[in-house]
Formats: structure tokens, C-alpha cells, sequence
């Protein structure tokens, strides 16, 4: 259909890379940069995966709204170390309500 498909893959990485040096530099304003500090976000962006529905971009944008509130107001009423938990308890019922997500439609195969 000539759409070229390889410079489309190298804008698209292009453009993750960028965000992600951003997001980086914007949270290093906050927080000490350590090389063990991936993990904690990349649940959170997981999770907000999960809550939207793969594959929904607004799904995603509704996830991380939820989530990011869910989690505030974890910390302040329960403190600040029960955010994850918060985190993984929501992943959890969230599978178990609708595992298709929020924004997210049930995919059935023929097999």
C-alpha cells in the first residue's frame, strides 16, 4: 500500500526512546537515580496495561488516571508504602472482573 514499514517501526521506536529519556530526566528532578529503580515502573505501566485493556490507547489513559488516584490516595490514607499494594490488589481484581480491561474487548479464537 506503500506505506514504508521500516521507517514507520524507526519512527515509532524513535519516538518511545525519546518519551522515555524524557520521563527519565523529568523523574530524576524528584527522585535519586539508582540503576535498581526500573521495576517499581514498570509494574505501574503494566498495570495500567491491564486496567485499560492491551491494546487501547484510551483504555491506557483511563488505567494510568485510575491508577495514579488509586495509588494517592493509598499513600495517604494507608502511607506510602502501600501504593504497590494498591497496585497489585487492582491488577488482581481487575483480571478477575473483566480481563479484557476497562476500555478493552473479549477476543474469542476458533480453534
Amino acid at each position: 500500500m506503500g506505506i514504508p514499514v521500516a521507517r514507520v517501526y524507526a519512527l515509532t521506536f524513535a519516538l518511545a526512546a525519546g518519551t522515555a529519556g524524557i520521563a527519565g530526566s523529568l523523574i530524576s528532578l524528584s527522585y535519586p537515580i539508582f540503576p535498581a529503580m526500573g521495576p517499581g515502573y514498570t509494574l505501574v505501566a503494566f498495570v495500567v496495561c491491564v486496567l485499560g485493556g492491551l491494546g487501547s490507547v484510551p483504555g491506557a489513559l483511563l488505567g494510568g488516571v485510575i491508577l495514579g488516584l488509586l495509588q494517592t490516595y493509598a499513600a495517604a490514607w494507608l502511607g506510602p508504602n502501600f501504593d504497590n499494594i494498591v497496585a497489585f490488589s487492582a491488577l488482581i481484581l481487575m483480571l478477575v472482573i473483566r480481563p479484557a480491561g476497562l476500555l478493552g474487548r473479549a477476543r474469542r479464537f476458533r480453534g
